[in-house]
């Protein structure tokens, strides 16, 4: 005859390895959240946009620090399944759902604290908004509605750990997982429509008549130039062939939008639509093309 299992025969405390893995699951989705949204979405501010200088508002080194951010977030979220899935002969017998998604709302309400103690107010990184005349309100509400909110609710839900086995800790423990991996996913897809892009990223004093040759080459058009002509976004013909997913051609590394830099790079198009681009000749540079982006 089966044994009847009551509350008080499960264990007092879950293993100290589960909290930590819903929790570090958390915390990576909370960092995923703020890349996505603020990153590549409202494109509110890079990691490092509020670094000044000209070697840190170059472009290539903002977008190589987000994809620097990401791959951490993927390691941390990693981790974090892998330690789920150690643990998973304690889930359902010493946590019930509500704890897991309270120790991983604890994590993602941590993210959020350390990112504004850490980059916003103390390394001066960036701050939620950098296009506004009141930072420090910006910074305080996120704060309070993604940092404080989800520690209150977090550590509110994370003390029902005594409960019956059940299928429900499980799912939930599945659900954070797969949750962490959409994230992931996301992170590194271009924005919709733009799928088709190129773009190129061009070595110091390579002149801008590099790109433009690329272009000709890819049979395509430029969608768009930063201000220092150092990136380029194309748009190559229809079933045009290209080399691969990146590749290098004297001074220019191209990247397709399946390379998860150029889907990150293919996110920094101006709001508001792409501007029509056309190339004029480089004063004091004869042979070289200068380029201006003019709204179209």
């Amino acid at each position: 005859m089966s044994e009847v299992l009551s509350p008080s025969s499960f264990a007092s405390d879950p293993p100290r390895g589960l909290p930590w893995a819903a929790g570090l699951v958390g915390f990576a989705l909370g960092g995923f959240f703020d890349g996505i949204l603020l990153h590549q979405v409202l494109q509110w501010h890079h990691l490092l946009s509020g670094l000044e200088g000209e070697g840190w508002q170059d472009l290539r080194v903002q977008v190589l620090a987000d994809g620097l951010f990401h791959a951490l977030m993927y390691l941390l979220a990693l981790a974090g399944a892998v330690l789920l899935l150690r643990q998973h002969r304690h889930i359902g017998r010493t946590a019930s759902p509500r704890a897991l998604v309270g120790w991983a709302l604890l994590g993602f309400g941590a993210w959020h604290v350390v990112d504004a103690l850490l980059s916003h107010w103390w390394l001066g990184l960036h701050r939620v908004r950098m296009d506004t005349a009141h930072p420090l309100a910006w910074d305080l509400g996120w704060l309070i509605v993604f940092g404080v909110l989800p520690l209150a609710l977090g550590w509110r839900l994370r003390a029902a750990t005594r409960r019956p086995p059940s299928g429900g800790a499980a799912a939930s423990a599945a659900a954070l997982v797969l949750l962490a991996a959409s994230a992931g996913w996301w992170a590194a897809q271009p924005p919709r429509g733009v799928r088709s892009t190129v773009t190129l990223l061009l070595a110091p004093e390579v002149p801008a008549a590099r790109a433009l040759q690329a272009a000709e080459r890819l049979q395509g058009r430029v969608l768009w130039v930063n201000a220092a002509g150092t990136v380029w976004v194309l748009a190559p013909s229809a079933g045009q062939a290209l080399p691969g997913r990146v590749w290098w051609d004297e001074g220019v590394l191209a990247l397709s939008p399946s390379a998860i830099v150029g889907a990150c790079l293919s996110w920094q198009a101006p709001q508001g639509g792409l501007p029509a681009v056309r190339p004029v000749p480089a004063a004091g540079r004869p042979g070289a093309a200068a380029v201006h982006a003019q709204q179209a």
